[in-house]
């Protein structure tokens, strides 16, 4: 008998989800961006994961823990003034953080009966305000997600996302599609390009009708209003005023939360969460595991 070792090693005997060389073909794209759509969908269905809080902001806003850290490095005066403006922006990133968890204990994402998960905190997956918020989400024994998308120069995935949340796109507009589609609110922190683009894309979005309504809090006055002047835009005829009041811009955790509530997100109240849940720990606090399995179905 002839051998048939040749067949069975040829790339055309492979399975078709096999066979990388036929899925990574320019024809296969609209199957690819398919997929991406459903790996994260059919995940977050299993979490039951009905509703996101999306927090953006900066890659580059350091942890305290990161700005102590160039503080105690520093030695030329120019280190100094580095570490002291790391320690500056470090507020934010406690901000996000603490926003983030009080988010994960007001509203809903703490259902651990099967009942559907609701404000489920939504970053970008990566450093600095992202890792603030699912840092905070962690640390309240909440599970939360982290679209990370892949980079020429690779954007590693923080450490406090859930892991079985933990996703990484090619496609930006796939992965801007899931941060959208869920989305109850939106907190902005300070941020750059990438920020701005997420901002505003979400507010074309709303502005036009495509998407539903949805409160949106920009985070950090001094920020937003020497970064955009919206009021400008109204003055030269841009946009309409009734246009601004899409946004609210705020100082502080709480009246972020208030300003949602207020513009009216639902949340799902934790009638047992003790007080001192309610306030940001001050120090690293391992979460509970067993909070973070999915429901059972």
């Amino acid at each position: 008998m002839p051998d048939n070792g040749a067949q069975k090693r040829s790339h055309s005997y492979l399975l078709a989800i096999e066979d990388q060389e036929f899925l990574l073909r320019d024809e296969m794209r609209p199957f690819r961006f398919g997929m991406e759509y459903a790996k994260a969908e059919y995940a977050l269905r299993d979490w039951g994961v009905r509703s996101t809080v999306v927090v953006f902001g900066s890659a580059r806003v350091p942890s305290p823990e990161q700005a102590a850290a160039m503080a105690e490095a520093a030695t030329s005066p120019a280190d100094k003034r580095a570490a002291k403006r790391a320690m500056e922006r470090s507020r934010v990133y406690e901000d996000a953080r603490a926003f983030a968890r009080i988010v994960s204990l007001r509203g809903g994402a703490l259902a651990v009966t099967g009942a559907p998960r609701d404000n489920v905190i939504a970053t970008g997956g990566g450093p600095g305000i992202m890792e603030a918020a699912n840092r905070g989400a962690a640390e309240a024994g909440a599970p939360s997600i982290g679209f990370n998308i892949t980079l020429p120069h690779e954007q590693n995935p923080n450490a406090w996302s859930t892991p079985a949340l933990t996703f990484r796109f090619h496609y930006f507009a796939m992965r801007k599609m899931h941060l959208a589609m869920r989305a109850n609110a939106l907190a902005v922190f300070p941020g750059g390009f990438g920020t701005f683009d997420e901002l505003f894309e979400l507010l074309t979005l709303v502005q036009t009708g495509k998407a539903t309504p949805r409160p949106i809090v920009l985070f950090d006055r001094s920020f937003w209003e020497k970064a955009v002047n919206l009021p400008l835009l109204v003055e030269r005829g841009m946009v309409d005023e009734k246009d601004l009041a899409l946004v609210d811009i705020v100082d502080t955790p709480e009246e972020a939360w208030a300003s949602l509530v207020r513009r009216g997100l639902e949340a799902t109240a934790l009638p047992s969460a003790p007080a001192e849940l309610l306030v940001p720990p001050r120090r690293r606090r391992k979460p509970e595991e067993e909070r973070m399995k999915p429901p059972r179905r």
